[in-house]
């Protein structure tokens, strides 16, 4: 039996989660629903669960805050939430796993699934922290049917188009977000990352020279425009930098 918790404050998707939970018919009992923090710290620490699903934002607080309040429990978490934008620090929290709202069958079954393997290898949060202990080497894309991670250090460049943005990788790999460049710009180091155009964003670390015809040749040959306003600039980082 995995005792299970449902921290979340709204009645309906508590009651929809739980659903979905007993439909997939995994082994899990539940042992209590929460719609607050203070509630859910009362309950964790005398109920002990081995599963947490958990919402970010909560009636007196939010996810975090409970977290630091239960630190000493070896409950596994599952973070179910609206908003994308709190996938790296949940990983860095040592969830397990990341759904977004509206809850999709198919991904709570997965999430449930290596919540279980974790359970029977009896990882700790702690274990699973030390995959995400550097935040600022990390990205987190929210493809069509995942989350994927990405080393930024492994990322040479960004492009945008239509609302979408491909993202670039060393190994030769890329994934399609739908998101905006602009979405992700915020997230991606300033010292290593620069935006040349308003479709690119490229990683200083991967650049061989810079064409005066208004090009950036990285590594592998690949050529990134570098648009006529972002020029001086963009040649004045490059040769602070030492690139030529």
């Amino acid at each position: 039996m995995i005792k299970t918790l449902i921290i979340e404050d709204e009645e309906y998707i508590r009651k929809g989660l739980i659903s979905m939970i007993e439909m997939l018919d995994k082994g899990l009992t539940i042992i209590g629903e929460c719609a607050s923090v203070q509630e859910a710290i009362t309950v964790s620490k005398a109920c002990k669960p081995d599963l947490v699903f958990l919402d970010i934002n909560l009636a007196d607080g939010n996810a975090f805050e409970f977290l630091e309040k239960t630190s000493q429990l070896a409950h596994r978490v599952i973070f179910t939430t609206a908003y994308e934008k709190y996938a790296l620090q949940a990983l860095k929290q040592g969830a397990i796993d990341y759904i977004l709202k509206p809850v999709d069958l198919d991904e709570l079954e997965t999430a449930i699934d290596k919540a279980l393997v974790s359970l029977s290898r009896k990882n700790t949060p702690e274990t699973n922290l030390k995959q995400w202990n550097d935040d600022k080497n990390k990205l987190v894309l929210r493809l069509q049917d995942s989350l994927q991670i990405i080393d930024l250090k492994t990322l040479m460049f960004c492009k945008s188009d239509k609302g979408y943005t491909t993202f670039y990788l060393a190994d030769g790999k890329s994934f399609v977000a739908s998101k905006s460049l602009k979405d992700y710009e915020e997230q991606l180091p300033s010292a290593t990352f620069v935006r040349t155009h308003q479709s690119y964003c490229v990683n200083l670390n991967y650049i061989d020279k810079y064409d005066k015809n208004g090009y950036v040749i990285l590594r592998n040959g690949e050529a990134i425009p570098v648009s006529s306003r972002k020029k001086e600039s963009f040649v004045a980082l490059l040769l602070k930098a030492g690139i030529h």
